[in-house]
């Protein structure tokens, strides 16, 4: 399938696109391309694929619900301003 100027133009209309003239040329390439593509996935034979309509199917990949302090303190209190020890340094906020 080839999309001629007029096509190109009622597309970009009904896409409420703005295209001016000499940008119509371009815009029908990469149209064509497109469409290019599209016909060449239709070739493609998916008479024994099931379909999927979804990841409703799909199990997820569970992992242990553990509380951990990460394993790294040092790395997480870096981008501390200020620290004692193995803890953050805040001003007061209530008196």
């Amino acid at each position: 399938m080839s999309l001629d100027h007029a096509t190109v133009r009622r597309i970009a209309t009904l896409a409420r696109i703005r295209v001016e003239e000499h940008e119509v040329e371009g815009l029908r390439n990469e149209l064509n391309g497109i469409l290019g593509w599209i016909e060449q996935l239709n070739e493609v034979d998916v008479t024994d694929v099931t379909p999927l309509a979804g990841a409703a199917n799909m199990a997820l990949a569970l992992r242990e619900d553990v509380v951990t302090d990460g394993g790294y303190p040092d790395k997480v209190l870096s981008n501390a301003p200020e620290r004692i020890g193995a803890f953050y340094t805040v001003p007061k906020v209530v008196e």
